[in-house]
């Protein structure tokens, strides 16, 4: 598949960080800086039944391929697509008769794409394998075992009548997986599905407060022909107006953390110091930690360090109880935590929102809508004090408020949350994602239900209620997943 819109981008060095990527004209919010297929990409290993190895949707029924009874596919068109790369996986898995963990099928399937067509530069790509970091000098005792285990592992599974490459090269493909492997999200952006290997966006450097975002495109279903059907990419979209010879950025990590914590987990992940402004100057920190004030009074810094530490202790008893699907347990934590920082804390102050977020998500799939609207207003008007206007994650959560303010049927707010959170889907995503469709139909609906409700309140709220008695109401998605906040995937 070709790589579209290469001509916006060229590679420069960056003063600091190396070679990086800068825009070669004036990009404005939601142009497409490009395009770019995947290199290579597997399916994570604990959803292999559940996802297609070709375009990385969550579909219910699978076809699964009939030799190695590995792999799984949509239908007929994403079995043909994916197997080129499936090819040589396929009689070595049968050969081998068990699957190798998610690191070693994706450098098997990187190292075979290079036995068959080299690894220089091709057309449209910027950079080679071969020149990306792989940052194996920097690792840890721990993650040097892993990886010497890795190889070790490679070994037994890749076939005695594939090209053999040498141990240090293999070693240099693993390092580029553990640092450049890009988190694949299923079609709805919704849950972490895969990792895959994309060569250029690895030169986009990072910034806090970045001017781009990345996005992925599993293509269209609908399509019949297989170059549109199976088109899965990824896609660099521009959040604001960029100008030419800018370096072109993205945040490898969630904004949502105090500019020392976010420092602290960039050294640890991508080994580097970030200098962008954001954490030079600590912008944000302040708002992040937060507390109440009122008529000028504060609480005492004794009183909000009982409070954080509680705050911390109690996220620990709640990420267990979601873990083990414990979701009235997790309520329970939630309600008390909100109840301790409430006289305490501010409205964006990172704790707080961390429960707020979790408490209506849960609520909201316990189908408690009323006091699940109540946390997730509070949780966005906190986020929009945060996050850049253009950011993806205040989208989503934007969208998933103004979701759960419709299932309590309150139309006003919900319709206003639903075009806040079109507006930025359209630039972070585009109009013809899946997920911005979806929304563009929620919006239409509610917009509907907003003029009946101004007309006659009594009989909206009648023909509402008629409505869902004939309609089961759709279950909200499990909350059992952290959302997508790292960029990059770390094993």
């Amino acid at each position: 598949m070709a790589l579209e819109n290469m001509e916006n981008v060229e590679v420069f060095n960056s003063e600091g960080k190396g070679r990086g990527l800068r825009a070669t004209k004036e990009l404005w919010a939601g142009d497409v800086l490009f395009a770019e297929p995947s290199y290579s990409a597997v399916v994570f290993d604990s959803l292999t039944q559940g996802v297609c190895h070709n375009c990385f949707k969550k579909q219910l029924k699978l076809q699964r391929c009939g030799q190695c009874k590995f792999a799984h596919y949509c239908d007929r068109t994403c079995q043909k697509e994916g197997w080129a790369e499936h090819k040589s996986e396929c009689s070595a898995i049968k050969k081998n008769g068990s699957v190798p963990n998610e690191n070693i099928r994706l450098a098997a399937r990187i190292l075979w794409r290079i036995e068959k067509e080299g690894s220089a530069l091709s057309e449209g790509r910027l950079t080679s394998l071969d020149d990306l970091e792989n940052h194996l000098d920097d690792l840890g005792e721990d993650d040097m075992k892993e990886l010497k285990v890795d190889v070790h592992n490679f070994l037994d599974f890749w076939p005695s009548n594939s090209r053999m490459f040498g141990v240090q090269y293999i070693s240099h493909i693993f390092g580029l997986i553990n640092c450049n492997g890009f988190t694949l999200s299923d079609q709805r952006g919704l849950q972490a599905v895969g990792v895959g290997i994309f060569p250029n966006l690895c030169l986009v450097n990072h910034n806090c407060w970045p001017n781009c975002t990345v996005i992925l495109n599993n293509g269209n279903h609908e399509a019949v022909k297989s170059m549109f059907h199976t088109q899965m990419r990824i896609e660099l979209r521009a959040i604001g107006k960029i100008s030419p010879g800018e370096e072109l950025t993205v945040s490898y990590v969630d904004f949502l953390c105090l500019s020392q914590d976010r420092r602290k987990q960039l050294k640890l992940q991508y080994h580097f110091d970030c200098t962008c402004e954001h954490c030079t100057k600590g912008i944000k920190d302040d708002l992040m930690e937060a507390v109440k004030e009122e008529e000028g009074n504060k609480p005492s810094a004794e009183v909000v360090k009982e409070v954080i530490t509680f705050s911390t202790d109690t996220l620990q008893k709640i990420e267990k109880s979601r873990s083990e699907g414990n979701y009235h347990e997790v309520v329970k934590y939630c309600r008390e935590c909100l109840k301790r920082q409430e006289p305490v804390l501010a409205e964006t102050n990172i704790h707080m929102l961390r429960v707020l977020s979790i408490a209506s998500e849960v609520l909201s799939y316990l189908q408690s809508f009323h006091e699940a609207s109540d946390y997730s207003n509070k949780m966005v008007q906190g986020y929009l004090k945060l996050y850049h206007p253009n950011n993806a994650q205040l989208g989503m959560a934007t969208m998933r408020a103004g979701v759960t303010h419709w299932h309590a049927g309150l139309i006003e707010v919900a319709h206003g949350m639903i075009c806040k959170a079109y507006a930025i889907l359209m630039v972070t995503h585009g109009p013809t994602h899946p997920i911005t469709k979806d929304l563009e139909a929620i919006r239409m609906q509610t917009e509907m239900e907003l003029r009946m409700f101004q007309q006659n309140e009594y009989v909206y709220y009648s023909m509402r209620e008629a409505a869902l008695k004939n309609q089961p109401m759709k279950m909200m998605a499990e909350p059992g997943q952290e959302a997508i906040k790292n960029l990059f995937h770390k094993k």
